[in-house]
């Protein structure tokens, strides 16, 4: 008796070790077994080196959701999706083949009875995050790999089995019939071998209070630093900005990232993917956005209020370089041109911006304007310093994304 209840569990631990999805009743493939294909297509199977029949929402095609089944998507709030090694570790367990295996003294676990590196991380310092994307058209026959905007990125994923995705304020309306989405996932090299992870589903944004279109979404290229490739510094000139392709990498045909295998793209500061909504991702998100190059402008994100356009920042380039050797402190590094160095994270360039303050005559004081570009000058080189890294987690909401200092 002891040994067929050995071999019970050695089963169990089997069936539910490796890999990871997002699982709701919206997406295609919910229900797929290992039995569905000739070969093992769970939504939870990693893509590598297949037909782009095969790897296009992850072969499921003929698998859709039931009418009326749609993951919302709140405008200007989290959408919180389910990440699992396998369906019966989430809350849809009932059609699960292996029934209900949440553990129920941490039911935040990705892969109840298994090690992290089940889900290809030896710890939340290689997270490399994942992200959703969405096609603003209903018929999924119709939607193509470009079509697809990434719009929220969570750096912290797959930790947690509860993950937020932020989504923008600004989010238009779905069509009739809802929008197409789908959840991407490439991990970090230092965890198991190199692979694409897709899940589509149907989804509606909900609450919505803009109608302004998202821009044509393009391939993100690799602007952050990347220690472990021995680049120190970011190369903010040379990042993608505005709207962004999901990636697309190690299939037999229809990529659009064509890195190594231990080069893996990812979606963080690496390639510009911001923690959180992707807020820059609408067809007036920039006045202009200049051809990605090292010694480019950074262009400047509009700001809005009340879905009101406001007036943009004037960017120009100067002389001083746009990164910051590792050590060296903002007043080491502070020059009297009065440029001022913005952004966050790997999202950083030297600029002088425009300005309207003045004295009582119409004409700015000098001193007010040196201290103001002295403190500007400070307080802009404290953020460009932080990395993902400096930032923590809030250990009693670890699912939610990153909390700054």
């Amino acid at each position: 008796m002891l040994v067929i209840a050995s071999l019970a569990l050695l089963s169990t631990l089997t069936r539910v070790s490796g890999h990871s999805a997002f699982f709701h009743p919206s997406m295609w493939g919910f229900n797929v077994t290992r039995e569905d294909f000739s070969y093992d297509n769970r939504p939870v199977s990693p893509l590598r080196d297949f037909t782009f029949q095969q790897w296009w929402f992850h072969g499921h095609l003929d698998h859709p959701p039931n009418a009326g089944d749609f993951f919302e998507l709140p405008a200007g709030q989290p959408a919180t999706a389910e990440i699992a090694c396998n369906k019966g570790a989430t809350s849809y367990f009932a059609s699960s083949e292996g029934g209900d295996i949440r553990e129920p003294n941490n039911p935040n676990n990705v892969c109840p009875n298994s090690p992290t590196q089940a889900y290809h991380t030896n710890g939340i310092d290689d997270l490399e995050g994942c992200a959703l994307a969405i096609a603003y058209k209903s018929d999924v026959n119709q939607v193509q790999p470009e079509d697809f905007t990434i719009f929220s990125v969570n750096h912290t994923c797959v930790w947690t089995r509860f993950t937020d995705f932020q989504v923008p304020a600004r989010m238009p309306p779905c069509p009739d019939g809802g929008c197409i989405c789908s959840f991407f996932w490439i991990h970090s090299p230092k965890s198991g071998g190199e692979e694409n992870y897709m899940n589509g589903f149907r989804c509606n944004v909900t609450g919505s209070t803009s109608d302004v279109p998202l821009a044509a979404p393009k391939v993100a290229r690799r602007c952050g630093a990347d220690p472990d490739n021995f680049k120190m510094q970011s190369v903010p000139g040379n990042c993608t900005y505005g709207a962004k392709q999901p990636f697309y990498w190690l299939q037999a045909e229809r990529n659009n990232v064509f890195e190594g295998d231990h080069s893996p793209p990812v979606y963080n500061d690496r390639y510009n993917f911001l923690d959180g909504a992707q807020d820059d991702i609408f067809v007036d998100s920039y006045d202009s956005i200049p051809d990605p190059s090292p010694a480019a402008r950074v262009p400047v994100l509009r700001t809005f209020g009340d879905n009101q356009p406001q007036p943009p920042v004037v960017v120009t380039p100067t002389s001083q370089s746009s990164t910051i050797p590792v050590g060296t402190s903002a007043d080491d590094t502070a020059d009297t041109s009065g440029g001022t160095t913005v952004g966050s994270g790997s999202h950083r360039s030297t600029c002088t911006t425009s300005n309207n303050s003045s004295a009582g005559d119409g004409t700015p004081d000098t001193r007010e304007l040196q201290e103001r570009n002295t403190f500007m000058r400070r307080s802009a080189m404290r953020i460009v310093q932080m990395s993902r890294r400096s930032r923590h987690l809030d250990a009693n909401n670890r699912h939610k994304l990153w909390n700054i200092w």
